[in-house]
């Protein structure tokens, strides 16, 4: 088993203090350090101060909803544009779902969750975070976006866009693979890998962020009844 504290920090925001404490229980004897907070204020603000490996954010909060934390995190500067980010909530409606991948979230588990499975989300996401920048070295030039792998960035005409985790590793695995059709499936194993639980939609909210962003500079087309196709 890990030591405490040797897998890096992850700050919980939770306004229930038993299942923050759990929470807490739970990543510590993974091998995490965790820091706790009560409400959306606190959470921004221990995120841009520790400069976590991952966010673990509840939507109910008491000053406002994880949904907006996320969006404030996502468009300000700082550590939270590139904060991984799980949402934790009682709710399971599917607008919800999406609004939270959409504002940039990377995972959303819903209470009552398993243990198990909220690690291995906790666990997929970091690999995904971790992986794809020490397989593709250098930066990726597509007309006039720039994808820097080593730096995790990505620029347009030389300014940085502000991507979510997962956006930026969709950008870089599809520039990795510039003239290849790929399928949602390929797209899920290769970003979000084999182990994702979520369906091939996923792909589709993520391609429209960076669509959305990105605008008419990202040559991306989509190949019907196949996936996308970086040209």
């Amino acid at each position: 088993m890990a030591q405490p504290g040797s897998l890096g920090t992850i700050v919980v925001v939770e306004d229930d203090p038993h299942i923050a404490d759990l929470l807490d229980l739970l990543l510590r004897a993974e091998g995490y350090r965790v820091v706790q907070a009560a409400t959306g204020a606190d959470g921004l603000d221990k995120i841009d101060r520790e400069r976590p490996r991952l966010a673990i954010l509840d939507v109910g909060l008491p000053d406002f909803d994880g949904l907006e934390l996320v969006r404030r995190l996502r468009s300000a500067p700082g550590a939270g544009a590139q904060t991984p980010v799980v949402m934790l909530t009682a709710r399971d409606g599917e607008i919800d779902r999406v609004l939270g991948l959409e504002l940039g979230a990377d995972d959303y588990v819903t209470k009552p969750f398993s243990n198990r499975e909220l690690v291995a989300r906790i666990k997929a996401v970091l690999r995904r975070v971790d992986g794809p920048s020490k397989d593709v070295p250098g930066i990726i030039t597509i007309g006039p976006i720039e994808v820097d792998a080593p730096r995790r960035e990505a620029r347009l005409g030389g300014v940085p866009v502000n991507l979510a985790t997962r956006e930026f590793d969709l950008l870089l695995y599809l520039a990795d693979n510039q003239g290849l059709a790929l399928s949602r499936r390929q797209l899920l194993d290769g970003v979000w890998g084999p182990d994702w639980y979520g369906d091939d939609r996923t792909v589709d909210v993520h391609v429209r962020q960076l669509r959305k962003k990105l605008g008419d500079a990202f040559p991306l087309a989509t190949v019907w009844g196949v996936g996308y196709r970086l040209a």
